[in-house]
Order: C-alpha cells, then structure tokens, then sequence
C-alpha cells in the first residue's frame, strides 16, 4: 500500500547499518505483517510493520536502500510541526511508580516484549505468569484461572490473534480482567477488541511508569 504524500516540510531521520543487506525481493516485502526472514520462531516479522503503521498513521513515510553485502538506510520522513515548543514542568503523576501484589499472565509471542514485560512486572511486585501464543495462554488460564489475577494480551500474533483468544477467555472465565497491548496506537481493530469489555490498553513498547499504573488500576477496581 503506497503512501499518500502531502507537499510540505518534513522531518528526515536516516539509520544506515553496514549489514549483509537485501535483495529486491526481501526489500519489497519487508514491510508485510509477519514477514521475517529469520527462523521458524526467532521472529515474528512485526517489528517493520509496526514501523510503517505508526509513521503511516503520522502522515509520514518511509523507504530503504539495500544491497547485499552493502548494508542498508532507511529513510523516514515526518511532518514537521508548525508550533513553537512549549516547556511543561514536570507532571508528577506521569513518572510515578504504582507497585502491587498478585499475579500476572503476560501474553507475547517477542521474546524482547516478555523479557522485558516479565522483569518490569516482578520489579513492581507481581508474580509473572508467560504465554508465547493465544493457545497456551488458554490452556495455563485454564489450569490456573483461580492464580491469574489479570491478563495482559498482544493484539497481534500467529495463528490465534488478541481478538480470538480474549472471546475465548471469556468463555473460560466471564469476569477475567484483560489489558490489551499492541505497538499500534488504539484505533481500529484494538478499539474493536476494547469495545467488547477490555479493562485497559497500554502501547508497546512497555513504559515502567504506564505499566504500572494501568495494572494497578485494573487491579483496583477489581477489588474495590
């Protein structure tokens, strides 16, 4: 899908790399969902397709140079803002840390978001349950419904997506408590999800501050 260039001024941001490169048939593709060229299970092909949704999303637009055995540049360019920069003072409710207790199940399938997530969650206090598929998130809240106090759910993986496997929850427990997560921002498919009785949604990658308030939240009003 090619994108829509509006004339004006822009931002220009390059990050070059001296890599093995790509080929033109890798280059055309590697903005397509779940395209990777690593292993069966060492990547989910996400990470670029997110790049291009976010910078789509922001009325820019983004190419790539490559050659094997050159490296490769992408190029990504950004509406330049008209506004004159304001100073804010610091917000304090912005930068601070809400710890808990009880037991978390982190659902990814990117080995950096559940290393990740799985750390900030223990250092705020929760114990970490991990799924890395839809499929086994069901069958571990299945066996352990009664230890998992909420659910923290990617909205895109393979195989069984976010959307699936939150009805599919439902159905093993009515009143489970789920934030959903996405590197997208909230609109369209996520607000479908939502609309059907999400607790919350907090964007990757993971913010310690965010994290930490949206469990708490949730975690507060499930128990009063």
């Amino acid at each position: 899908e090619p994108f829509e260039i509006a004339p004006g001024r822009y931002v220009k941001i390059s990050v070059t790399d001296t890599g093995v490169g790509m080929d033109a048939a890798t280059r055309e593709r590697i903005f397509d969902p779940f395209f990777s060229t690593k292993d069966v299970g060492q990547g989910s092909g996400l990470g670029l397709a997110s790049v291009y949704g976010v910078i789509k999303n922001h009325g820019g637009f983004i190419n790539v140079y490559s050659e094997r055995g050159e490296g490769t540049t992408f190029n990504i360019y950004l509406p330049a803002s008209e506004r004159v920069a304001e100073e804010e003072g610091p917000d304090p409710k912005s930068h601070e840390i809400h710890y808990g207790q009880g037991a978390i199940l982190l659902v990814d399938d990117e080995d950096m978001i559940v290393e990740v997530g799985k750390a900030m969650l223990e250092k705020l206090g929760y114990r970490a349950f991990i799924a890395r598929s839809g499929q086994e998130a069901l069958n571990l809240y299945e066996k352990q419904r009664e230890d998992i106090d909420l659910v923290i759910l990617d909205m895109i993986m393979p195989g069984m997506g976010g959307g699936e496997t939150y009805d599919r929850l439902r159905e093993i427990d009515g009143d489970v408590k789920v934030i959903l997560s996405s590197g997208y921002s909230i609109e369209g498919q996520a607000q479908e999800i939502m609309d059907r009785g999400c607790s919350g949604f907090i964007q990757k990658p993971f913010a310690m501050e965010a994290l930490s308030r949206m469990v708490r939240e949730v975690l507060d009003e499930v128990n009063g």
